[in-house]
């Protein structure tokens, strides 16, 4: 089962795409350009449709979902954790 996927391994966030997803879960994603999966542990509940990240992020650093800019990091992020308005918002405001 996949619980979450991506497009691009460069990629730094992947969106839930199943209910029930809790802290501490290991987590299978599907990375659909490469055909390839990893697997990475929850650091926190995240709803479906939400994204996870992919990595560690620091303030300031640029996310990237489907191979693009999406916005950038406004409160540090961890492997695993919730990735979300409250930590991540647009460049353009």
């Amino acid at each position: 089962m996949n619980h979450f996927v991506l497009h691009d391994a460069a990629d730094t966030v992947a969106v839930v795409v199943v209910e029930g997803i809790k802290s501490g879960m290991e987590l299978n994603g599907w990375i659909m350009d490469d055909n390839r999966h990893i697997k990475i542990t929850a650091g926190a509940d995240i709803p479906i449709g939400h994204k996870i990240a992919l990595k560690d992020m620091k303030t300031g650093d640029t996310v990237i979902k489907y191979g693009v800019d999406i916005g950038k990091v406004v409160k540090d992020i961890k492997l695993g954790e919730h990735a979300h308005v409250h930590n991540i918002k647009t460049k353009r405001w």
